[in-house]
């Protein structure tokens, strides 16, 4: 009964859920997958490793698909909540997660790469099994540049998030720091990575960890929904 008499709560409830089951789909994507399959610097191990689960390897690549999808129905649900609060503000969340979700899908070719390279495909018998793993490697090596670059709007769209939060009052303030923080997270990946390549190896375990600031925002609207007072 308390859902139907608050609808902000039930659409916090929704964005929750959303959250979690995107998160599964992309850490099944992108980091199991991922652990099953590619081996640093090792063209021929990895390639073998994606011939040998050819199916987990599709697998995840449709698993990056379909939770950048949940990402999109996340930040729809998170518009329905926070436009009352401020509709400029909700817009540009919207705007920097459309972007970046338009990056990533694009960016997944360079993960399918793999497969077309050893689909058998007459035009590529030119290319000798040395050289085709290589190209593999090229492309692996690309997505993974290519998620960085997404990272910047994954942390860009924190900040609007967080301001919205802040300007609320049916959601703790203080997870507005944590948003913040989270943003900081995602830019430290990228700049790290593009800009101070030497110093990755200490910067990037910096933003991994950095970036779970978002978490708990999500975890509140799960768990306990919105307060029952309307947006300022």
């Amino acid at each position: 009964m308390e859902e139907k008499m608050n609808p902000l709560k039930k659409t916090a409830r929704v964005a929750g859920i959303l959250y979690i089951i995107m998160d599964v789909f992309m850490i099944f994507g992108g980091m199991y997958v991922d652990s099953k399959i590619y081996v640093p610097g090792d063209a021929m191990a990895t390639v073998s490793n994606i011939l040998a689960s050819e199916w987990l390897f599709r697998l995840g690549f449709v698993s990056n698909l379909v939770g950048l999808i949940f990402q999109l129905l996340l930040v729809h649900a998170l518009y329905e909540l926070f436009k009352s609060v401020d509709r400029g503000q909700a817009r540009l969340m919207v705007i920097f997660v459309v972007t970046g979700v338009s990056v990533a899908f694009l960016n997944n070719l360079n993960l399918y790469a793999p497969i077309l390279l050893f689909s058998g495909a007459g035009h590529l018998s030119t290319f000798n099994p040395a050289q085709l793993q290589t190209l593999a490697m090229v492309f692996l090596d690309l997505y993974k540049h290519g998620v960085i670059v997404a990272e910047i709007f994954w942390g860009l769209w924190l900040i609007p998030l967080g301001l919205l939060v802040y300007k609320s009052r049916f959601v703790p303030k203080v997870l507005r720091v944590l948003l913040i923080v989270g943003c900081f997270g995602h830019l430290l990946s990228f700049f790290s990575t593009f800009l101070f390549p030497d110093y990755s190896a200490i910067l990037i375990p910096i933003s991994e960890t950095v970036m779970s600031g978002e978490l708990p925002i999500f975890l509140w609207l799960l768990i306990k929904g919105v307060k029952d007072q309307k947006p300022a």
